[in-house]
């Protein structure tokens, strides 16, 4: 008897060792961060939207007040059409000059590319300054490039203006997009539709506008959802236009009303989530239409095309600076635009309503933590979902969860924030006020993202690694420092480049986080336009677009570096 219940001792600790195992501990602790973090602050979003000002429970009377508003119903329409004009646009836009760069021979094609990406670089609120000095009562334009010229008179202030900067910052998004989905075609489709006699226009009908459809759905959703959620444009240059995002601003802002910014909010989302779900479902399609046969896209002759694609390209990236150049020109200028001489004095801005330099050290100091932080949980987080093989279920919800923040909109996400974190009861409360809850507003704001880029990464790593040192009873954590870390550095480069920047340039997810002491530089933006200090405002946008291209400089120098290193690696001997 004895024997038998010592021969039972082993299997039993073997399995309370495996359900206490360090992978297992973690990948609960990444659950219930990823639920903290997200889940539980928006799950508090939607029950404040059924309380009034005094946190009595109204059930729907806040959703039945705001449709019976008419200012409030105006905001909304003012937001479909606006995104959809501004979607529309930048999509064809951006399709075009993508089918330029990959299906001519033109020449400069680094050049088109780098200049594409410039403004995901710039804070939304920088492209709407741009067309006040462009467009405004003394726009260079406006006055006929300073009375040489005759002015052109255009209303910029409102749903122009809000179209115009939304385009800008749309069309990066939707060329990225579009390049990678022009790049997935079969060279074999257009020799049979050769074959078969078609003509350009009905082989572009019949061969590529299908080949790309994933793409083009996906750009779609994903322009419509970052116009209708856009804070910065609207706030900048739409005047008294008011859209959704602006509502919420002052809703919460101006008149203190945060059940009626909860309700907002939540309307913000609705349009989000619906994106998610097409962009999810868009993915898993777009993965099945390259197969192994598949042959690469060669261009053919065409010295008309090639002609007109390089106009039509160089024409885009020149709108794409004339914004930028004009900022940096502006923040140069005296007095705008009386005094045309060049200073430093716009970038003192002690006596603006920026509070001097600190808000940008501040930007730098919280993109920093930001990026490293961030890169480290996301890279983390991602191995123990796609590598582990314990706990499924658990890591099917972190999966979910980690994908989650693609559905919310910053706004929504700094909304909820200030109801989870301003909780007295909340044992996390400390972090209200402080730069550690905007750091965990920006990771969470910009986490699906690099998520997805690094369980992508991680795909690539051949499964053996883990499986041979679990055989040798090598931990875990060794093979994940010494073998999948340096495999995956390129892609956890990446992630921090895309964390800092766009902690520099976000407004929405922290507009409604940095306390008195802690501003921010973006956030300075909307306090130097308020004041009316624009050409403060042009002078830290210049700060904020000048240390992104810079550190995007940083970033090409170490990826050539380190995928010179990774590929030795991977070289077979």
């Amino acid at each position: 008897m004895n024997k038998g219940i010592v021969s039972m001792n082993p299997p039993i600790r073997r399995h309370w060792g495996t359900l206490f195992s360090l992978q297992n501990v973690l990948i609960v602790l990444l659950v219930l961060t990823l639920t903290t973090s997200t889940l539980i602050p928006l799950l508090l979003l939607f029950s404040k939207a059924l309380l009034n000002k005094n946190e009595e429970y109204v059930g729907l009377a806040n959703f039945v007040q705001y449709f019976s508003t008419p200012s409030l119903i105006q905001s909304l329409t003012n937001t479909i059409w606006i995104s959809v004009l501004s979607t529309a646009l930048a999509v064809v836009l951006a399709f075009a000059y993508a089918y330029g760069i990959s299906r001519t021979a033109i020449r400069g094609k680094s050049y088109f590319r780098y200049v594409a990406l410039l403004p995901l670089f710039q804070p939304t609120m920088m492209h709407g300054i741009a067309l006040t000095y462009l467009f405004g009562n003394q726009g260079m334009i406006t006055n006929g490039f300073f009375g040489l010229l005759p002015g052109l008179r255009i209303g910029i202030y409102g749903p122009i203006g809000i179209v115009i900067s939304e385009v800008i910052y749309l069309f990066p998004q939707a060329f990225l997009i579009f390049i990678t989905a022009l790049s997935m075609t079969d060279q074999r489709l257009y020799e049979a539709a050769e074959s078969l006699g078609a003509n350009t226009f009905k082989t572009f009908f019949t061969v590529t506008l299908p080949s790309v459809k994933y793409g083009l759905i996906s750009a779609i959703f994903v322009c419509f959802t970052a116009s209708f959620t856009d804070f910065g444009a609207p706030q900048a240059i739409g005047g008294k236009f008011n859209v959704l995002a602006t509502d919420i601003y002052k809703q919460v802002i101006g008149q203190q009303n945060l059940s009626m910014g909860a309700t907002v909010g939540i309307l913000l989302t609705i349009p989000a989530i619906i994106a998610f779900a097409v962009d999810r479902f868009v993915e898993r399609k777009q993965r099945s239409m390259l197969s192994s046969k598949s042959t690469p896209y060669r261009v053919p002759e065409g010295r008309a095309r090639d002609r007109f694609y390089r106009v039509f390209c160089l024409l885009v990236s020149i709108a794409i600076l004339i914004p930028l150049l004009t900022i940096v020109f502006a923040s140069l200028v005296k007095v705008w635009p009386y005094k045309l001489s060049l200073s430093l004095k716009h970038y003192d801005f002690s006596s603006v309503a920026g509070s001097g330099l600190e808000p940008f050290w501040n930007s730098l100091k919280v993109s920093l933590i930001t990026a490293v932080a961030g890169t480290v949980i996301t890279f983390i987080f991602a191995y123990l979902i796609e590598k582990t093989r314990s706990m499924k279920g658990m890591r099917q919800v972190g999966y979910f969860l980690s994908i989650l923040p693609l559905a919310l909109p910053g706004m929504v996400i700094g909304l909820a924030y200030i109801f989870f974190f301003n909780d007295p009861g909340n044992p996390l409360n400390w972090m209200y006020g402080t730069m550690a809850i905007i750091v965990l507003a920006n990771i969470t704001h910009f986490y699906a993202v690099p998520f997805i880029t690094a369980t992508t990464a991680l795909k690539k790593l051949d499964k053996e690694f883990e499986l041979v040192s679990e055989s040798m009873r090598i931990p875990f954590y060794k093979t994940f420092l010494r073998v999948t870390v340096p495999m995956s550095l390129p892609a956890i480069i990446e992630i921090a480049m895309y964390f800092f920047v766009n902690s520099m340039v976000t407004v929405s997810a922290v507009v409604f986080l940095r306390s008195a002491d802690m501003n921010l530089a973006a956030v300075a933006l909307v306090n130097m336009e308020d004041a009316g200090d624009v050409a403060a405002a042009a002078a830290m946008s210049t700060l904020i677009v000048g240390t992104n291209i810079a550190i995007r400089l940083v970033y090409e120098f170490i990826l050539k570096k380190v995928k010179k290193r990774t590929a030795a690696w991977q070289m077979p001997k």
